[in-house]
């Protein structure tokens, strides 16, 4: 192709700029179009995730309720144990001068910080001493052939310094480089310790308070608490520096130290065996003889912690729970030591059973109480964790145990009811969003959750927590909060198959309602209990207990035993609400909605049995009705009188000789002895038996005598 002409060459640059322009315009508005349609689908794109988030959040959190635990509201907090612990291996030295010189570093200064017996001087002495010290232990660490020849040297000078120590001991000291058969023995190796070293230790210590003879027998107790019996009868223990020539010598140490070592502290610091009150503990801890004491106790303490976790035998643990109990006051000078005490009492309370868990517990209540400004936040946390995770899965045999840890976490509850209500209430707050979210979602992992035995425990324990204190205390916000779980949870499980859990609700609202003096209607729960629709006329089928289950099965529905339990518990439950208002002012009006269908039922139900246990009910009813009718005809006081409301039929109230409570109590009576037959039917009745029988008879034994009980 030719050139181009000088015209073409003209147009060319007239035209052709303006040609390119416009390609470009075109291309970027269509790349504009392009970009504005992947901004918005990159919009909807995001307005699609937006909401997925938002779904997930959602989600999550309805998750988060559903597999909410009921011991996760309340943290651990072991703020109160301070560092008193070492890494050292417990004994103590056997040289009587060192004695102060093992006490912890910090605890050296603390102690000795404000008018002490050592001088300013000596203080910059151990500081630079423990300077010296982490400097060494940073050498070892680096290099591994100076570590083991530090070791090669320390046993030499060991050996050389025992030595010595045991050139000049008196009569009842034990040669470490003798043994009993005469052999040589190092001193890194086990003593033997006979029956009669021990008694001459004993008596020096109780006689004379002969600190050598109190440091071996520490040391001895510290090796018998770490030992562990073997099947041959011969207790060994490994890298321990005494071996037992016999069973017999074992018992004695552990026995005598534990029984008198609280005493023998005591005298050595110059305390009275009557009780320790805290303040007195703060001036001891400034002193110089609790300087050169605070080892002892310190090896003594640590030692029978050590035991509780490896003896198995309930006497033992009893005896060392109660003579543990008597050095309370010695436990709260070292926190650390009293937190581990607290975790191990707490487990053998809700695990053990028996007089073990009443012991325990007994320590307890005698730090929550004594010492409640620190200690009863976390005695608290671990009781109530403990009693929720044992809580999870109740079988019949353990109701009475479960039954038992209720009552004494109360118990600790009262020790400090204000406290404790701000802890309720963050725990029914807790109840009240797991019954929201049942109720709004009503999925099974929620719904199962609210009908577990951990939820109904936590209601139930906080009903009894209210129901003992709302007459002292302001607890009606409680009291409200509860009312309403309670209801909603009848609310959500309203089948025939949930009414062991319906009649739990019941007795916990006449429980609530008895103890406060506050009306809460009842009557409408129990009645729908005669309207379940169930078939008449069918088998007996299997014994049924309400007291030891949640949920009915189905096949149990049909059976003849399932609707005279639907009849027996409508009436008792009725009862139980009537009996608390049978002397009020409005006991006619109270009971006119019930009786009519009441007498609806007895009029339908073709069941000669239950039309004639009802009839009776009726009956009842309408005399007491009669008789408040009548006294109410007397008054000339108006409604609006509350004072005078209250003051009606008070006589009649004290005397307590109506029929209708007679009746009620005949009632109860035949529920009990029902009750009873039934639990003989069932598998593990005897050991119920058994378990009830012992717990009553530790309680007593236990509430008969506090030895050692600090006051506060």
């Amino acid at each position: 192709m030719g050139k181009l002409g000088k015209k073409a060459r003209k147009f060319a640059k007239k035209n052709l700029q303006s040609v390119l322009k416009r390609k470009r315009k075109t291309n970027s508005m269509m790349f504009k179009k392009k970009s504005s349609k992947r901004r918005d689908q990159d919009d909807i794109e995001e307005q699609e995730e937006d909401t997925k988030v938002m779904s997930n959040v959602r989600r999550s959190k309805g998750k988060d309720l559903e597999n909410f635990s009921l011991d996760a509201v309340f943290t651990d907090d072991d703020s109160n144990a301070t560092g008193d612990e070492t890494d050292s291996d417990g004994y103590l030295s056997e040289d009587s001068s060192l004695h102060v010189a093992q006490s912890d570093g910090a605890n050296y200064l603390e102690d000795n910080s404000g008018g002490s017996a050592f001088s300013s001087q000596n203080k910059e002495i151990y500081l630079d001493l423990v300077k010296e010290t982490k400097q060494l232990e940073k050498l070892k660490k680096k290099d591994p052939a100076f570590s083991k020849f530090l070791q090669s040297y320390d046993k030499k000078l060991e050996s050389f310094r025992n030595k010595e120590a045991y050139a000049d001991e008196d009569e009842m000291s034990i040669d470490e480089t003798e043994s009993v058969d005469g052999e040589s023995v190092d001193n890194k190796k086990s003593l033997f310790l006979t029956s009669s070293d021990v008694d001459s230790w004993c008596q020096l210590v109780t006689e004379q308070q002969n600190l050598s003879a109190l440091t071996s027998l520490l040391n001895g107790y510290r090796t018998a608490c770490h030992y562990r019996a073997q099947s041959s009868g011969v207790i060994n223990a490994a890298d321990s520096r005494h071996r037992f020539q016999s069973s017999e010598t074992f018992c004695k140490i552990l026995i005598f130290t534990l029984n008198d070592a609280d005493n023998i502290f005591r005298k050595l610091l110059g305390l009275s065996n009557s009780n320790i009150r805290k303040e007195k503990i703060s001036e001891l801890k400034n002193s110089s003889k609790w300087n050169t004491f605070k080892p002892f106790i310190k090896s003594y303490l640590r030692s029978s912690l050590y035991l509780l976790n490896q003896v198995t035998e309930t006497e033992i643990l009893t005896f060392s729970f109660a003579r543990l109990r008597a050095s309370m006051a010695f436990f709260v000078a070292f926190p650390s030591l009293l937190c581990r005490l607290v975790k191990t009492a707490v487990h053998f309370w809700a695990t053990d059973g028996g007089s073990v868990s009443s012991y325990a517990f007994l320590i307890i209540q005698d730090l929550a109480s004594v010492y409640a400004s620190n200690w009863f936040d976390t005695c608290f946390v671990k009781t109530y964790k403990s009693l929720i995770g044992n809580c999870q899965f109740v079988e019949p045999d353990q109701l009475k145990h479960v039954q038992f840890l209720k009552n004494s976490f109360v118990e600790l509850c009262s020790v400090d009811v204000q406290k404790s209500s701000r802890k309720a209430m963050i725990s029914i707050q807790q109840l009240a969003k797991m019954l929201q979210q049942g109720l709004q979602t009503k999925k099974k992992e929620a719904v199962n959750n609210l009908c577990s035995w951990q939820y109904i425990s936590c209601i139930d324990v906080w009903v009894m927590f209210i129901s003992a204190n709302i007459r002292d205390y302001d607890l009606q916000p409680l009291l409200y909060m509860v009312v309403q779980i309670i209801n909603g949870v009848t609310v959500l499980f309203r089948g025939p198959r949930y009414l062991p859990l319906r009649v739990k609700c019941i007795q916990w609202l006449n429980h609530l309602s008895s103890s406060s003096g506050i009306f809460i209607p009842v009557a409408s729960l129990v009645l729908d209990v005669l309207e379940y629709k169930i078939g008449e006329g069918g088998k007996h089928g299997k014994a049924i207990s309400l007291s030891t289950g949640i949920k009915l099965p189905k096949q149990i529905l049909k059976s003849r035993n399932f609707q005279e339990q639907c009849i027996l518990s409508a009436v008792e439950l009725l009862s139980a609400h009537f009996s608390q208002w049978t002397y009020h002012v409005s006991f006619p009006d109270l009971a006119t909605m019930p009786l009519i269908r009441l007498r609806k039922f007895h009029e339908t139900t073709n069941i000669e049995s239950f039309k004639r246990v009802v009839k009776r009910f009726i009956d009842q009813v309408e005399q007491n009705i009669e008789f408040v009718q009548k006294k109410r005809d007397e008054v000339a006081f108006s409604p609006k009188d509350q004072q005078s409301v209250e003051l009606f039929l008070q006589l009649a109230k004290q005397s307590g000789n109506t029929p209708f409570l007679q009746y009620y109590q005949s009632t109860m009576e035949k529920a009990v002895a029902r009750n009873l037959a039934l639990n003989e039917k069932l598998p593990g009745a005897e050991k119920i038996y058994k378990k009830i029988k012992k717990l009553s008879n530790n309680v007593k034994n236990v509430t008969g005598g506090q030895p050692g009980k600090i006051s506060g």
